[in-house]
């Protein structure tokens, strides 16, 4: 099975409270989110699969901060970067460079201050996650990939 890092880019059409564990109520605005995640375990990257199936309502299993969100958003893309390596938190620092992020979420097992990002512009999202797992992958010697269509805004 093929391991690496992942970052799910999603749409919130509107703004929504929502709880997410042990972050309480948190506010999320209408927008495009970057979530950073790691899937080296034994499934690999099929954990992306898992993530769709929260999004789609056919899971409804809540184990994740990320499960919280899924079913309120659309998927915009998928970006990749195939790895042994324990990139995730680097990916998420750099695309934290560049984006606005949810203190706190996604990272309870590290000390980054988030795995989830947010833009209002999808260009800048999907800018800022493509050179963050781009960067990183050079770095290693492999490559990043993406899953999903490239659509228009509404």
């Amino acid at each position: 099975m093929e391991k690496g890092i992942y970052t799910l880019v999603l749409r919130l059409g509107a703004d929504r409270d929502l709880e997410v564990g042990s972050l309480g109520q948190v506010h999320f605005k209408a927008g495009y989110y970057a979530y950073t995640g790691s899937a080296r375990g034994p499934g690999g990257l099929k954990r992306i699969e898992r993530h769709l199936s929260v999004m789609e309502g056919t899971n409804s299993t809540q184990r994740w901060h990320i499960d919280r969100l899924l079913p309120h958003s659309t998927l915009v893309k998928v970006v990749t970067t195939k790895t042994e390596e324990d990139f995730e938190c680097p990916i998420a620092r750099k695309i934290g460079e560049r984006l606005l992020f949810v203190k706190n979420f996604g990272c309870t097992d590290c000390r980054c201050p988030s795995h989830l990002h947010f833009s209002q512009d999808r260009e800048e999202i999907l800018e800022a996650v493509r050179s963050a797992h781009a960067q990183i992958s050079r770095s290693d010697g492999g490559a990043s990939s993406e899953i999903g269509q490239e659509e228009e805004e509404e």
